[in-house]
């Protein structure tokens, strides 16, 4: 699957609010949740030690993986404990087509795989 381009990975109907819905995209897993009636598409596993972010718990637009507690902002990305500003998990296109929801893979050129952690520079 070339980067950008967009399937088709469930119906709205099937996003339930206030719940994470684990779909696969290729090889990668990726998360759709609905943010007060919006879609989001996230990476599906935790940049910790890759834990199921879809069986976490969803709380406004607030993941937190079930295995170790960290807390991810689905809209953007970010890790919202104060001590990891650097983990994020990958925010990835949706698009609705007539009640479809369709996802592109978002590859940035350049970065570190997702639990390499910070980037020490001596």
């Amino acid at each position: 699957m070339e980067p950008g381009s967009f399937v088709r990975v469930a119906s709205v109907s099937e996003v339930r609010p206030g719940r994470g819905r684990a779909v696969r995209i290729g090889l990668r897993e990726v998360g759709l949740y609905n943010v007060g009636g919006r879609i989001h598409a996230v990476d599906g596993a935790c940049p910790h030690m890759r834990g199921p972010l879809t069986e976490g718990r969803l709380a406004g637009a607030e993941v937190t993986c079930p295995w170790h507690g960290w807390r991810f902002d689905v809209t953007t990305g970010a890790c919202l404990d104060p001590a990891r500003p650097w983990a994020r998990i990958r925010v990835h296109d949706v698009r609705i087509d007539g009640g479809e929801v369709l996802v592109a893979l978002r590859v940035p050129e350049r970065s570190p795989p997702p639990d390499a952690g910070p980037l020490l520079r001596f």
